[in-house]
């Protein structure tokens, strides 16, 4: 018995720990995925399929909203976070998981027209706020990544 288990823990451990990470993510506070920092769809892709409940199908839906009208997208996870781009422009959007929320964060909110309702401590950025028996207004959304998309980006 001893054994097996000794050999079922060594072939564990030979298991790269990327698939063992990816197998199932940790959940941090509020329910946001860890997912290590990584440039691309593919580490976007893994935050979005690690989003508990809800949260998952309004971050693929985010994710394709953002993918339909920015060309030249840039994606990324940051800190926790995935963040949307335009190459060579930096960063206009990201989005976070709380435990009741998703918090989209436009880093040029206050350009934005009509300026998304949640206000920060950094001068320049808005929050919009998507809960789970919000109706998303499509419209207004596309609009604000539109705008977001052809502002000057952040630098991270």
């Amino acid at each position: 018995m001893a054994n097996k288990t000794s050999i079922k823990s060594a072939a564990v451990a030979k298991k790269p720990a990327a698939k063992l990470a990816a197998a199932k993510p940790v959940l941090l506070a509020g329910g946001n995925p860890q997912i290590p920092k990584g440039d691309g769809d593919a580490p976007v892709q893994a935050y979005i399929a690690a989003m508990p409940g809800w949260k998952r199908d309004v971050g693929r839906r985010l994710d394709a909203l953002i993918e339909r009208n920015v060309p030249n997208l840039r994606k990324a996870v940051k800190w926790n976070s995935p963040f949307y781009g335009v190459e060579g422009q930096g960063w206009f959007l990201n989005f976070h998981c709380f435990t009741k929320y998703i918090k989209l964060a436009f880093f040029r909110g206050t350009s934005l027209h009509p300026v998304p309702p949640g206000e920060s401590k950094h001068k320049d950025v808005r929050y919009f706020d998507i809960r789970e028996d919000d109706q998303l207004d499509e419209a207004q959304l596309t609009d604000w990544v539109k705008q977001a998309s052809q502002l000057p980006g952040e630098r991270m």
